[in-house]
């Protein structure tokens, strides 16, 4: 299968490499040249233009972009006049459900598909498998399982939500609900760091949770990770940013008349650190981050 793909980050060039190596034929496009080179080095074909990227493609072209959410308004626009009928365009980006919806009618105007992806799996994804998490129409679903299919394996899974933006609102519950998650995981460490019970070993606690406690998880599974590489999480000022899904989801549940009160003190949590509010929880917090979606470790 033939597949264009738009943005070389940190997950995307996983994405990239995942296919490649399965023989799915990925023509790249990205503004970084250094990114661009790693993944021709992977086995992928490099454009140089959007147009020269879908004359690439050929007929009925598969374009993914996987860029952050507050540019994908613009690049969608940007190719609406190259692509022919048919086309189909794949967001696995972490977009507002709502967005999608318009982006997908804006595109259904030009008889162009679209498909939204929530993708998690972070930076294990290459060698775990990402979770997909698919909206737009079924059989646009079916014709892309076998690229589904390699970038699940051998651990993480696809499946069909339903219309366009079921996979992204699903995907944004998912950073909801790992946002609570997160806090928790901080706040138990952190009470343990800071306790009554002085001098604990975190690693080696980290490291038995890990195995068969009800906390086993991939998070705890980080934290061992954190412990053994920088056990006084020295570097890490706390500061811990956002990437919107929180605040989405708790907009939506308020919409909804659901209380999501773990998410709310969550949110709390990191937009008090983004003021300066630091605590070795939020340290852990942005440990966390850089950990599983490689985010920036600090405020700068």
């Amino acid at each position: 299968m033939k597949i264009g793909f738009i943005g070389l980050g940190k997950m995307g060039y996983q994405i990239v490499k995942k296919l490649s190596e399965a023989g799915h034929e990925m023509v790249v496009l990205d503004v970084d040249s250094t990114a661009v080179e790693k993944a021709v080095q992977s086995g992928a074909k490099a454009a140089t233009s959007r147009q020269e990227l879908v004359t690439m493609l050929g007929e009925n072209p598969v374009i993914w972009l996987m860029i952050p959410s507050n540019f994908t308004s613009d690049e969608i626009d940007a190719f609406l006049p190259l692509l022919p009928e048919g086309a189909l365009l794949i967001d696995g980006g972490n977009t507002n459900f709502n967005e999608t919806m318009s982006h997908a009618e804006k595109l259904a105007a030009q008889n162009i598909d679209m498909m939204d992806v929530g993708t998690s799996g972070g930076v294990m994804g290459l060698s775990n498998g990402f979770s997909l998490m698919v909206g737009g129409s079924r059989a646009n679903y079916e014709r892309m399982i076998p690229a589904f299919d390699i970038l699940a394996a051998p651990k993480g899974a696809h499946a069909y939500m339903g219309e366009s933006g079921r996979g992204h609102f699903v995907k944004m519950v998912h950073n909801g609900i790992e946002y609570g998650v997160m806090q928790a995981m901080a706040e138990g460490y952190q009470l343990l760091k800071e306790g009554p019970m002085e001098g604990l070993d975190m690693e080696k606690i980290a490291e038995v949770w890990q195995h068969g406690s009800i906390v086993e998880s991939t998070l705890n599974k980080l934290m061992v990770e954190i412990y053994q590489e920088n056990p006084s999480l020295e570097g890490v000022d706390g500061y811990v940013a956002d990437s919107g899904e929180g605040r989405w989801t708790l907009d939506s549940a308020r919409k909804s008349n659901v209380k999501m009160p773990v998410l709310e003190d969550a949110l709390k949590v990191r937009f008090d650190s983004q003021n300066g509010e630091v605590s070795y929880a939020t340290q852990i917090l942005a440990a966390l981050r850089n950990k599983f979606g490689g985010h920036s470790i600090n405020k700068s």
